[in-house]
């Protein structure tokens, strides 16, 4: 049986997301493949390399840092990005809260990152390189259109894999995962709507039509999704794990407090759909295969 694992993103609010993987931590729970998208990935490898715990001490001790984040850093000429990338991806995992890159290195699954070609406006699915050099390739799967900048992976420019594929459960499906779990970070029932910043994404990328006409039909395609993925879920295909309040929190959230609530949340409802998630996965193939246990 081979199990995928799919994480949305939501920059800060994917905080619930970290609640939920210290869970998978605690429960020896890793999956054969697995996509994250945007925050999904970037908070995704910590998971990975088995650092229970990295990204609740890099919530609590760096969000509300002004270096992590801001007006300032997107204003200025030489980073023009909302999240300071120097620092988040640079100076944070490299020496401040150190990320273990030989733990990574050790996961014997495949990863992949979920980018959005800037050329195409269709999702494509990077594989995260092991070493430091994965910093492009998390960093163009987090680069929202007009907070960030577009990144260059090899020949290709990138934006935020949010744009083209929310929730990446059908490639993982196509990956040739029999069984996939699903960490939201919007509540079950959350029905997007298009975004006010539409406009000023039709003016910044009217050089890049397809962006344009991703941005303009994301809600309607987030939604289409959404309805595949309760379909799925009902015939036992899916696990579903959501938050059922984020309290508020946005994607650029820096109240530790409000933000340790959400982490929490992740913690409590991982916890309580654990003996659910378990059944799951030990649940038969239509040809009768044995499922995994924890």
């Amino acid at each position: 049986m081979k199990l995928g694992i799919v994480s949305e993103g939501g920059a800060n609010r994917t905080i619930f997301s970290c609640g939920v993987m210290d869970v998978f931590l605690e429960e020896g729970l890793m999956p054969d493949y697995y996509a994250g998208v945007s925050a999904g990935i970037a908070f995704g490898v910590s998971y990975l390399s088995g650092q229970q715990g990295r990204n609740l001490k890099l919530m609590e001790t760096y969000m509300s840092d002004k270096r992590y984040m801001g007006m300032r850093h997107l204003l200025n000429r030489k980073k023009r990005t909302y999240y300071n990338t120097d620092f988040v991806f640079g100076e944070i995992p490299q020496k401040l809260l150190p990320f273990d890159f030989e733990a990574f290195a050790a996961y014997p699954g495949e990863v992949e990152a979920v980018v959005t070609n800037l050329h195409t406006g269709k999702a494509e699915y990077l594989a995260v390189p092991r070493g430091e050099d994965m910093r492009d390739t998390l960093v163009a799967s987090c680069a929202l259109p007009v907070l960030f900048q577009p990144v260059k992976v090899g020949r290709h420019y990138y934006l935020d894999g949010g744009v083209s594929d929310s929730v990446p459960f059908e490639h993982a499906f196509a990956k040739g995962c029999d069984k996939v779990i699903a960490v939201l970070t919007r509540e079950r029932g959350f029905v997007r709507q298009t975004e006010n910043a539409v406009k000023l994404t039709n003016r910044l990328y009217r050089k890049y039509p397809k962006i344009v006409e991703d941005m303009e039909h994301r809600a309607e395609r987030y939604n289409a999704s959404m309805d595949e993925l309760r379909r799925l879920e009902e015939e036992g295909r899916v696990f579903v794990i959501a938050p059922e309040s984020t309290y508020g929190v946005g994607r650029t959230e820096t109240d530790t407090v409000k933000l340790r609530r959400l982490y929490d949340e992740g913690v409590r409802i991982a916890r309580e759909r654990m003996e659910a998630l378990r059944e799951y996965l030990k649940s038969s193939t239509p040809e009768g295969e044995e499922r995994r246990d924890l």
